[in-house]
C-alpha cells in the first residue's frame, strides 16, 4: 500500500462469524463454492480479502489451512493480498505458515500481556506479514478516544522499538463499536473512533488504521438499507479522519452523496450523537424502511384493547407512558402480583425475543422493552414482598453468579438477561466482563449461587466456557451451569461443554 494510495476495501464474506452462506459451504466442506464467495469480494473490487474461520465446531486450524491452500491455487484471487483473521493464535500461526506473498494478521493485543504480545509479533515479523493490532489491553477494550490512543502509541512503541517493525507494516484498529443501542454510554462510539483514528494518523508516523465497519449498525440487524447507510456514512467522516482500510461487504457499499437526505440527516444524528432523540428518531425511519405499507391506524388504537394486549404492545414498543395504571388494573384482575408477570408480562418479552431472534427487531429496542419490563415489576416488587412476608416465604426465588468469560468484553446480551432475571425475582450477582475463571468459581461459593450464566460471543469464548466446566467438574461443583451468547449453540454445548461438566 502506497502512502498515495486511496482508501482500501477489505473484503469481509470469507467469515464464517459474519457470512452464514461462507459458514455453511464450509461446514460442509464446499470448498469449491467457498472459493467463488472470494472470488466475488474480488470482483466487487476488493483490495484484500479477510477470511476467518473461527466456528465452535469447526476444526478452524484445519479449514484455515486447506482454504489458504485453495486460494494460493486460484490466481484471481491470489492476486491480492490476504488478511488471516482469527481470535485464535494457533490458527492464525497457521495461517501464516500458507500465506503467498506479503499477508495481514488479524489481530494481535496486549491484552494477554505485553510478553505474549512481543512473542507472537516476533513470529509475524519473521513472516513478512503487517499485522492488525487492536485496542486492547490487559484492562480490556478501550471505547474511549484516551485509552484507544493510549493503547495504541504502547503498542506502536514496542513494535517499533522492541520488535523491529516498520511503521508502515502496523495496522491499528481502535474498535469499532455498535451505536443506537439505547444505552446511553454507548452514543459517543462512533465519534470516539473517528477522533481515535485523527490523533492515531497525527502522532503515530507511517501507521495505518483499519475497522470492522459492519459493528456500528448491528443495532439494526436486519434492516440492510439502514445498515448500508450507516457504512456509508461513517466511512465517509472516519475516511476524512484518515482511515486507510475496512472490512467491508465489498458488493454492498452504498455512496454517501446517494443516501436519501431524510435517511442520512437520522443516521449522521446517531453517528455523530447530534441530539439526544437520535436512536428514537432513527428506529421509527427504520420501521417505515423495513416494513413497507402499514395500515393506518390511530396512533392511541391500541388503548382500546384489554389490559394484556396494551401490556404486551407497551413492552414490544418500549412504551412506558401508560405502564403504571396497566400494571395496576392487570394487578386488580389478577389474583397474585406474580400472576402478572409469569402471564402478560412474560408473554409479551417472548414475544420481543422472537421478533429479535428473527431480526424484525432491533437491540436498541429490545433494551427498551427490558426498562418497560423492569418497571413494571417494580411496580408490582412491594405486592409480592407483602404477600411473602404475610405467608412467611422471604426471598429471592435464587441467586445466579453472571460473566462475560475472560478475553471478552461484550456484555449487552448478559445485562439483558440479567434485567429479565432480576424482573423475575432472581438475585443477580453480575460480575460483568473480561472474568477469569477462579473469580466466577469464589463468587458462586461466596453468594451460595443456585445458577452459574457464563457469557461471550467472540469465538475463544466458547473454549473459556468449556475451560470454567472443567474446572467446575474438577472442584466438585454441583451447580447448574448457564451458557449463553452470539456464538453459542444447542449442538456446540452439547458436544463440546456439557461433556466437561456432568451435574
Amino acid at each position: 500500500m502506497r502512502p498515495d494510495s486511496n482508501f482500501q476495501v477489505i473484503g469481509e464474506r470469507t467469515n464464517v462469524t459474519g457470512s452464514p452462506k461462507f459458514a455453511r459451504l464450509i461446514l460442509e466442506g464446499n470448498y469449491e463454492e467457498a472459493l467463488r464467495v472470494a472470488r466475488q469480494q474480488v470482483e466487487n473490487g476488493a483490495n484484500l480479502i479477510d477470511i476467518n474461520m473461527d466456528e465452535g465446531l469447526l476444526d478452524s486450524v484445519a479449514a484455515m489451512t486447506t482454504y489458504l491452500n485453495l486460494v494460493a491455487s486460484e490466481p484471481e484471487i491470489s492476486r491480492i493480498p490476504i488478511m488471516i483473521d482469527s481470535s485464535n493464535w494457533a490458527v492464525l500461526e497457521a495461517g501464516l505458515q500458507c500465506l503467498q506473498g506479503k499477508g495481514v494478521v488479524n489481530s494481535i493485543s496486549l491484552k494477554d500481556g505485553e510478553a505474549e504480545f512481543i512473542r507472537r509479533a516476533r513470529i509475524i515479523r519473521r513472516h513478512g506479514a503487517a499485522v492488525v493490532i487492536m485496542a486492547f489491553d490487559e484492562a480490556g477494550q478501550a471505547d474511549t478516544v484516551e485509552r484507544k490512543v493510549a493503547i495504541c502509541r504502547r503498542a506502536y512503541d514496542i513494535l517499533t522499538q522492541e520488535v523491529g517493525f516498520p511503521p508502515e507494516d502496523l495496522i491499528f484498529d481502535p474498535n469499532v463499536l455498535t451505536v443506537a443501542t439505547g444505552i446511553e454510554e454507548h452514543n459517543d462510539y462512533a465519534l470516539a473512533f473517528i477522533e481515535a483514528t485523527r490523533r492515531i494518523k497525527a502522532t503515530l508516523p507511517g501507521a495505518r488504521v483499519s475497522g470492522g465497519i459492519s459493528n456500528i449498525s448491528f443495532s439494526f440487524r436486519g434492516n440492510n438499507p439502514i445498515r448500508e447507510a450507516m457504512h456509508a456514512a461513517f466511512l465517509y467522516h472516519a475516511i476524512q479522519a484518515g482511515l486507510d482500510m475496512g472490512i467491508v461487504n465489498a458488493g454492498q457499499l452504498a455512496v454517501y452523496e446517494e443516501i436519501p437526505k431524510d435517511l442520512l440527516e437520522r443516521v449522521e444524528d446517531v453517528l455523530l450523537n447530534r441530539r439526544p432523540d437520535a436512536t428514537e428518531r432513527l428506529l421509527s425511519f427504520a420501521e417505515t424502511v423495513k416494513g413497507g405499507e402499514r395500515a393506518a391506524l390511530k396512533e392511541d388504537a391500541w388503548r382500546e384493547g384489554p389490559v394484556e394486549d396494551r401490556l404486551a404492545h407497551a413492552l414490544i414498543k418500549g412504551v412506558v407512558d401508560h405502564i403504571d395504571a396497566d400494571v395496576e388494573e392487570a394487578r386488580r384482575k389478577y389474583e397474585r402480583p406474580i400472576q402478572v408477570i409469569e402471564g402478560p408480562l412474560m408473554a409479551g418479552m417472548n414475544v420481543v425475543g422472537d421478533l429479535f431472534g428473527s431480526g424484525k427487531m432491533f437491540l436498541p429496542q429490545v433494551v427498551k422493552s427490558a426498562r418497560v419490563m423492569k418497571k413494571a415489576v417494580a411496580i408490582l416488587l412491594p405486592y409480592m414482598e407483602a404477600e411473602k412476608a404475610a405467608s412467611g416465604s422471604l426471598g429471592a426465588q435464587g441467586t445466579i453468579v453472571m460473566a462475560t468469560v475472560k478475553g471478552d468484553v461484550h456484555d449487552i446480551g448478559k445485562n439483558i438477561v440479567g434485567v429479565v432475571l432480576s424482573c423475575n425475582n432472581w438475585n443477580v450477582i453480575d460480575l460483568g466482563v473480561m472474568v477469569p475463571c477462579e473469580k466466577i468459581l469464589a463468587a458462586a461459593r461466596e453468594h451460595d449461587a443456585d445458577l452459574i450464566g457464563l457469557s461471550g460471543l467472540i469465538t475463544p469464548s466458547l473454549e473459556e466456557m468449556a475451560h470454567v466446566a472443567r474446572e467446575m467438574e474438577r472442584e466438585g461443583f454441583k451447580t447448574p451451569l448457564l451458557i449463553g451468547g452470539a456464538t453459542t449453540s444447542r449442538p456446540h454445548t452439547a458436544i463440546k461443554i456439557a461433556p466437561a461438566y456432568s451435574q
